[in-house]
């Protein structure tokens, strides 16, 4: 099948239209946005200096509009594949409930209003981050090396990152170290998180053609480099508290985060090639959920708590 193939349905009434509000609404992926939201956020609190609160939301409000066309041109292109995957096949596009060149249209045109908004209300610098940011996943990521290479995780991950950064960048105008920190800890969380699930998604990503590490370069390739991952990423997690932008809280607790994820990991690195219920596989993708959420929301936390403190200025 190719992208263009609908539903009998849609193909038998061409031009008329099924799509209901809540289509266009999973065309922006609402669990993507809510962690870029959550990521975005953090970089934005943490960041030294003040900007006003209105435009602190429209801007925030506008990097996530900016990774939810991301997530629409996503759906646009790889609406074939999708259509051969269970996780994917209820998508508007393969459902036919949203035409591809509307999925296009509706992308194309949230980014721009992104971007546009962006620069409008804080800074251009931090603009052309979120358009690299929507660039980098919907061509770099989407249409290159998704479907080219078993390290498209690995790399395509950085759009997932870059988020933070640009919180950062709105209010300061620019990067810097403690920024780059929180870029490194999804950018290194996402391969274990993605590959624990390609290990138990093995024979759908094979079904779609999309070169996933196990399926080219086998399980046990896998497991190693999945453990691998998270023996950088445990204490890459610490780092915000040994570098002196988190409090003794965020310090223990990610520890003891760090700690569990390197045992699951270490689970799913033991577990044997012929695991058809891949459980440590499991456990691992969902506790990697839930290791990244606290990460941002302690440190969120911790930092909002800083901005109310005196002499702190607040946003």
């Amino acid at each position: 099948m190719t992208a263009t193939e609908l539903s009998p349905d849609t193909a038998a009434r061409p031009g008329i239209s099924l799509a209901e509000p809540g289509d266009f609404v999973s065309l922006l992926k609402p669990s993507v946005m809510s962690l870029v939201m959550l990521t975005a956020v953090t970089g934005f609190v943490l960041a030294p200096g003040s900007i006003h609160p209105f435009l602190g939301l429209v801007s925030l409000l506008a990097i996530a509009v900016g990774a939810g066309a991301s997530g629409a041109l996503n759906m646009w292109y790889d609406a074939d594949i999708d259509r051969l995957m269970a996780r994917t096949a209820k998508r508007p596009v393969p459902r036919g409930r949203i035409q591809p060149e509307g999925a296009l249209a509706f992308g194309l045109s949230l980014s721009i209003l992104s971007v546009l908004t962006l620069g409008l209300v804080a800074n251009w610098f931090a603009a052309a981050f979120l358009a690299f940011t929507i660039f980098f996943y919907a061509v770099i990521y989407t249409m290159w090396l998704k479907r080219r290479t078993a390290q498209n995780i690995v790399i395509g991950g950085a759009a997932g990152a870059f988020p933070p950064m640009v919180g950062w960048a709105v209010v300061t105008g620019g990067v810097s170290l403690e920024s780059f920190v929180l870029f490194l800890i999804i950018f290194l969380w996402t391969p274990p998180h993605f590959w624990a699930l390609a290990l138990f998604k093995v024979k759908e990503y094979g079904a779609a053609g999309i070169p996933m590490l196990p399926n080219v370069a086998g399980r046990a390739s896998t497991r190693r480099q999945i453990f691998l991952y998270s023996l950088v990423l445990a204490p890459c997690g610490v780092a915000p508290w040994l570098l002196g932008f988190s409090g003794p809280v965020y310090g223990l607790v990610s520890v003891l985060l760090g700690a569990n994820f390197l045992r699951h990991a270490y689970a799913v690195l033991r577990m044997s090639d012929d695991d058809t219920a891949m459980l440590p596989a499991k456990k691992l993708f969902g506790f990697s959920i839930v290791y990244l959420f606290a990460l941002f929301a302690l440190l969120l936390a911790e930092g909002v708590y800083q901005s109310f403190l005196p002499g702190s200025g607040g946003l």
